[in-house]
């Protein structure tokens, strides 16, 4: 059975434009639809709020309406909808264990571009088992097919990167876009240098030969995999957050991995997916990895 595109829904215009995206990428990968939304009972005090069943009334005609909207654009997609009362993290998270990818919206930083990261956010984002994606609100069909392109970070071994390239890959494959891969390098501190390391790098014909040698090695399956997406290699000396922003240009998506591991502070997103999710005009995907 196909796992569905899951959209978590708060009524606000991110989430709109988050719901709207993933009925797009719905429709791109011939899944179903999941439209999740938790609210909490509101006292009677707060703000004029009803009982608890006028309040779950309003909740489930709120959802009914977003999603008929997306019925009446794509009158072909299958759409399910789960409507909890609880905590908002729990209830994305489950949400999350059973979907494809889970879709969020996020708010901008008003005249600059990117992404305000609420806590709900942030924590649903550390903890998903599976892809999260976040689009901005003002996100739109048009701007997604104006890009191109689909960036995607690659680091480390082959290994370390497959679910992330198979991410983006699959993402393409859908869009009939190309993909651009991104590996950022820097020059090795006192605490990484290592004769054998160098050893490697001197054989490859110098450090930048050595970084382009391993991205193409993690290219290689997934070029294999999908010969009909293109693809651009793109090996860059700096942090990889900011070179994987200055080539966004004419991204409809960035991909970008997290490790899927706990700390002895929590599970972390990582300084990277923070960066670029902060500031990317697209909406970012963050892949978990081991």
């Amino acid at each position: 059975m196909t796992r569905p595109i899951t959209a978590g829904v708060d009524g606000s215009e991110e989430s709109v434009a988050a719901l709207a995206w993933a009925a797009r990428e719905a429709v791109r990968r011939r899944a179903p639809l999941h439209v999740v939304h938790s609210w909490h009972h509101e006292t009677q005090e707060a703000a004029g709020a009803g009982g608890r069943d006028a309040q779950e009334r309003w909740v489930r005609d709120a959802v009914a309406g977003a999603v008929r909207t997306v019925t009446e654009r794509h009158p072909e997609l299958t759409v399910t909808t789960e409507v909890r009362e609880g905590d908002a993290v729990a209830a994305l998270l489950a949400a999350a264990a059973g979907a494809e990818t889970l879709v969020l919206g996020s708010r901008g930083h008003g005249a600059v571009v990117g992404f305000l990261l609420g806590s709900v956010g942030q924590q649903v984002i550390a903890g998903a088992g599976g892809p999260v994606v976040l689009v901005r609100a003002g996100d739109e069909a048009a701007a997604e097919a104006a890009g191109r392109e689909v960036v995607v970070g690659q680091q480390g071994e082959p290994e370390d990167s497959a679910d992330v390239m198979g991410f983006a890959f699959e993402a393409a494959a859908a869009r009939g876009a190309t993909v651009r891969a991104v590996r950022a390098w820097a020059l090795p501190t006192v605490f990484t240098y290592s004769p054998g390391s160098m050893a490697l790098a001197d054989e490859a014909g110098g450090l930048e030969q050595y970084e382009r040698k391993a991205l193409g090695e993690a290219l290689g399956p997934w070029r294999e995999r999908f010969p009909d997406v293109p693809v651009v290699e793109h090996v860059e000396m700096g942090s990889a957050g900011q070179v994987l922003l200055s080539v966004a240009a004419n991204a409809q998506l960035m991909v970008v991995g997290r490790r899927a591991r706990r700390t002895a502070v929590g599970t972390r997103i990582g300084s990277v997916a923070h960066g670029v999710l902060h500031h990317a005009a697209c909406p970012v995907a963050v892949v978990p990895h081991t």
